[in-house]
């Protein structure tokens, strides 16, 4: 399968995991000039940013590993753009969702939800 649509099915699967945790998606796959969030979704206390990983599996490395810390700079970034442009009482959050696809043939997949993955340091 192609690289980005592989990419979005898996954005769809992690989105279809939170609306199953009560999240309301606010939107997906928001672009700016600092870069792109892949899902906003909020609860009743947080709004979470979430960047999604996939992979088959954690043999070379967990799929969160791959969420740099430049990465995280441009995701932090284009959160307070977002941010800035959308009101919210809701709690700014930085999650990361692994899926592991495995035989995703068989549905064999496996997701793994981090909350506040990582800390905005300013």
């Amino acid at each position: 399968m192609d690289k980005k649509l592989l990419g979005r099915w898996g954005e769809e699967k992690a989105a279809e995991y939170l609306r199953g945790k009560k999240y309301e998606i606010i939107g997906m796959n928001y672009a700016c000039r600092f870069g792109e969030i892949d899902i906003i979704a909020g609860d009743r206390s947080y709004i979470a940013f979430v960047e999604v990983k996939l992979r088959k599996n954690a043999d070379f490395a967990q799929a969160r590993e791959f969420v740099t810390k430049a990465k995280q700079r441009r995701i932090i970034a284009a959160a307070q753009l977002w941010l800035a442009g959308n009101a919210t009482d809701r709690q700014p959050r930085f999650d990361v969702i692994e899926i592991y696809t495995g035989d995703a043939s068989r549905g064999n997949i496996r997701i793994n939800h981090i909350q506040n993955a990582f800390e905005v340091n300013v």
